[in-house]
């Protein structure tokens, strides 16, 4: 009965040890259900919260550049230009030029580079004149690390825009869209090749600004004029001369062209860059594929003066806005459209007259055989006249 009883005991201790062991291991393994359940719910947590970061940072701005950037290409330039030695007349003597040759005119080669934008599939690339119009060698550059060599279709350095053509089919290009559209204050982007920095990764320099003021007339450069020019603060450095200056929606709106650089010896961007319309420059492209060049073969017939201040008081002008005529050719343009010696000159057509400098430029913009308006003063009455630009 001992004996019995002892067994019975010793075999219900170790059911019980049996059943605490299981129920510890059953504990172990919610347990680790549990840890599992919590870490794949924090990774899906985490996932979700990339997701969202990625779409943040994924806007319309960073989607124009994707889009776009395939359509900008680097430029790169070869120029003969021409040197006069100012010795050159002291090395005519027969004894030294037995020792110095001929030493005159001579030609030696520079190299330039540049942004661009193709502008159709079929290889039409828009820059600057001052890019690439007298180059003698122009090579492209694209986003797929491609080079092509590119013929200048035409180029009009009176406006600084140039039309080259590279021999390729299907290419990537970016619409061209509406300038007289633009609102200031809207987000803009720039992009192009500023100090050759496209030939490091095949890609494009992006910066981002809005449009600061548009109808800017600028004085000109090398006889080059900027009227009518939109104002930017995206940045604009060396090189990025030719490049488009897209808005949000991926349409050109402007060639990147100009920056004002402050002075004292500064060369880098402070936020006032400038650009072509784009409106202007689709009716120069228009004719440089069909002429290679702007027919302007008329004379307007006029001799003007920046007014000053004296000759404003005597006006009893507000300001020395406007040029007076101080000659009138007979039978020119000016001559039959009846203006007069001492008219002062305010406008033309919707382009206002600042000085002698704007009224040339402003005349560029226009063709031969177009009728322009003048608002004029005279006798302090203000008149319109109309002038047709009559051929040389």
């Amino acid at each position: 009965m001992t004996n019995q009883f002892y067994l019975s005991w010793k075999l219900g201790i170790i059911l019980l040890i049996i059943a605490v062991q299981s129920a510890a291991c059953n504990s172990d393994n919610n347990k680790n259900k549990f840890e599992q359940s919590q870490s794949s719910s924090t990774y899906q947590i985490k996932s979700s919260l990339n997701d969202e970061i990625t779409k943040t940072r994924s806007n319309i701005i960073t989607e124009t550049v994707k889009n776009v950037s395939p359509a900008v290409v680097g430029i790169n330039v070869t120029q003969i230009r021409q040197y006069h030695d100012p010795f050159s007349s002291f090395f005519d003597d027969p004894f030294f030029r037995q020792f110095f040759g001929n030493r005159g005119t001579y030609s030696q080669k520079v190299k330039g580079l540049g942004s661009g934008f193709i502008i159709s599939e079929d290889g039409y690339i828009l820059t600057n004149d001052h890019v690439a119009g007298n180059a003698s060698e122009v090579t492209i550059t694209m986003t797929n690390g491609k080079h092509y060599n590119a013929k200048i279709v035409g180029s009009d350095p009176v406006t600084d825009i140039c039309l080259l053509k590279i021999d390729e089919d299907n290419l990537p290009f970016i619409q061209l869209g509406n300038s007289d559209d633009i609102i200031i204050g809207e987000w803009v982007i720039a992009l192009g090749n500023p100090f050759g920095l496209f030939e490091i990764n095949d890609k494009p320099t992006v910066t981002v600004g809005v449009i600061s003021a548009t109808g800017m007339n600028l004085e000109p450069i090398n006889n080059r004029y900027y009227l009518n020019m939109i104002q930017t603060d995206a940045a604009i450095n060396g090189g990025n001369s030719g490049g488009p200056l897209v808005n949000s929606l991926g349409q050109v709106v402007g060639m990147n062209t100009l920056i004002f650089t402050g002075g004292s010896g500064s060369q880098g961007n402070i936020g006032l860059g400038f650009a072509i319309p784009i409106n202007k420059v689709k009716r120069i492209i228009d004719e440089l594929k069909e002429n290679g060049k702007i027919d302007r073969d008329f004379d307007v017939g006029l001799r003007i003066q920046s007014l000053d201040e004296s000759i404003a008081n005597y006006y009893n002008l507000s300001d020395t806005r406007g040029v007076i005529v101080t000659q009138v050719l007979p039978r020119s343009p000016a001559g039959k459209s009846g203006l007069e010696v001492g008219d002062v000159i305010l406008q033309v057509d919707e382009y206002k007259i600042n000085n002698e400098q704007t009224l040339i430029g402003v005349f560029q913009e226009f063709r031969t055989g177009q009728t322009i308006s003048l608002k004029i003063l005279r006798d302090n009455e203000v008149l319109i006249k109309k002038m047709r630009l009559d051929s040389k």
